[in-house]
């Protein structure tokens, strides 16, 4: 089960209360005081996991919460500080506020990275630290303050340096079967594929790139229909971009577009990215009528058949060339 979305709230430590204390040793007349400081609260710290490809794990456990500080003890002794809870998400989580959904905290893209997202309370302070010249046996002590508490929106975003995109039935997951290790489901209807599918693209230099599959972009998309609102936000993350048209039906010139309106709608630095379109299924079509697409369409176009593999080793050298590798 592929999950992007997902809303959690966080809770740091609060911090331990300071204590009143006072010296009782034997011998000693005037004892003073000596109540140590409450520990400090633990925080609550986001990790990236490059193990992880999605927000499924938090899906199911909505609520984190760090532990407490220890109060402070007598002789000066601190408390303990409380643990902190540490919450891992996959590479390409965006984090939000729940309550201004337009507020981005932080953008976690690297594996190993990690954000504190909820700071754990201070300690208390005993009350060895208000001892004066007018006061020799302060009786008073400051409680731990609490820590802070956050309701999140985390946000999967694929990394990916090519993000394939085209209508339903175009051959996307055809084309990102034949390229790499990937195995997405293939089948003669639309909306095959519900989820991305991510696959590594490995090259002849020895070098590889990751491709990512986006499903369910159809005209509209970026106003909410069909599933394309769903996973645009994932080829923000994509380097270039790979426009799959089908060459055996309809119109190929309007088609791209299409697509390329809808991409723009949703974020209009979409179109500001290197491209590249494959023309596919071209077993189903002349050479002739291919050679009069690829005309129309202009430059940086790639003629591919994902059933038969035609051109497929030529699309891999074009997008290489794309990445610089």
């Amino acid at each position: 089960m592929f999950v992007d979305v997902v809303e959690i709230e966080v809770q740091a430590g609060r911090g331990g209360n300071g204590v009143v204390s006072f010296r009782r040793e034997k011998y000693v007349p005037k004892g003073g005081p000596d109540g140590g400081d409450g520990g400090r609260g633990g925080d609550v710290i986001l990790q990236v996991d490059d193990n992880l490809m999605t927000l499924m794990d938090l899906k199911y456990r909505r609520t984190y919460r760090a532990s407490n500080g220890g109060d402070g003890e007598g002789g000066q002794r601190s408390g303990k500080g409380g643990d902190d809870t540490i919450v891992r998400v996959p590479p390409g989580t965006a984090i939000f506020d729940a309550d201004e959904p337009e507020t981005l905290i932080v953008d976690l893209t690297k594996p190993g990275e990690t954000h504190v997202i909820a700071t754990g309370g201070r300690g208390g302070k005993g009350n060895v630290h208000f001892k004066s010249s007018t006061n020799q046996s302060p009786r008073k002590a400051t409680g731990g303050r609490p820590g802070e508490s956050k309701r999140l929106k985390l946000e999967l975003r694929l990394i990916a340096d090519v993000g394939l995109v085209g209508y339903p039935n175009a051959g996307k997951s055809t084309i990102l079967a034949a390229m790499s290790d990937a195995k997405p489901k293939i089948a003669s209807y639309p909306f095959t594929t519900l989820s991305p599918n991510l696959g590594i693209v490995k090259l002849d230099n020895y070098k590889e790139f990751r491709m990512a599959d986006i499903p369910g972009i159809i005209e509209g998309a970026s106003k909410g229909k069909g599933l394309g609102l769903q996973f645009l936000r994932h080829i923000m993350r994509t380097r270039v971009l790979l426009f799959v048209v089908d060459v055996s039906e309809g119109d190929p010139l309007e088609t791209l577009s299409l697509l390329r309106k809808e991409l723009g709608d949703f974020d209009w630095r979409l179109n500001e990215k290197p491209f590249l379109i494959a023309l596919n299924k071209i077993d189903l079509v002349s050479d002739e009528r291919t050679g009069e697409i690829g005309e129309s369409v202009g430059r940086d176009w790639v003629a591919t058949s994902g059933l038969t593999s035609l051109g497929i080793q030529d699309l891999r050298h074009a997008l290489a060339g794309k990445l610089g590798l």
